[in-house]
């Protein structure tokens, strides 16, 4: 990572789980970035999010999907999560881990509702996605939780949180 990003935590899985959550963000930063290598234990599963243990419906999201063969793209509002990514039945498998990226601008910013960018893709040739997030509310993002619609998260998982500081 270059010399601005600073990582604040790192959690890898001893043993499934159904969340990890990043809590007390210090708003010393810019901006933050979660960097996640996920295996899910279900086939199907998704990678959501949810800032300050809001699980209201304030959420909305764009997401495009492609997979070499075809593209989509679908719109979501008034939902209670956050989209990383959603990987087709069968992916990831079990000796396979997919990879993500959100980056999360002005997050403490007090004056704006906060918006996200995510990114996944699977390295055993499923989908790649983008998904815009927007999460209507103008509060200091202080903690992150990330979970699976349904299931767990598996052993060996690991999720990094950076902040990238002002030059």
């Amino acid at each position: 990572m270059p010399s601005t990003y600073e990582k604040i935590a790192t959690t890898t899985l001893g043993s499934a789980q159904a969340d990890v959550t990043f809590s007390t963000i210090s708003g010393i930063y810019t901006d933050l970035v979660l960097t996640a290598n996920v295996q899910l234990v279900s086939s199907g599963q998704s990678m959501l999010y949810q800032f300050n243990g809001d699980t209201a419906s304030n959420y909305s999201l764009t997401i495009m999907k492609g997979n070499g063969t075809s593209a989509t793209s679908d719109r979501r509002s008034n939902i209670n999560y956050q989209l990383v990514a959603g990987w087709d039945a069968g992916l990831p498998t079990s000796s396979s881990f997919a990879t993500a990226i959100v980056n999360i601008p002005n997050y403490s910013n007090t004056t704006i509702n906060k918006t996200s960018v995510a990114r996944g893709s699977n390295a055993a040739g499923g989908d790649v996605t983008a998904t815009i997030n927007l999460w209507r509310n103008t509060s200091a993002i202080t903690s992150i939780k990330i979970y699976s619609g349904i299931g767990n998260l598996n052993t060996g998982s690991t999720f990094t949180l950076y902040g990238i500081k002002a030059e």
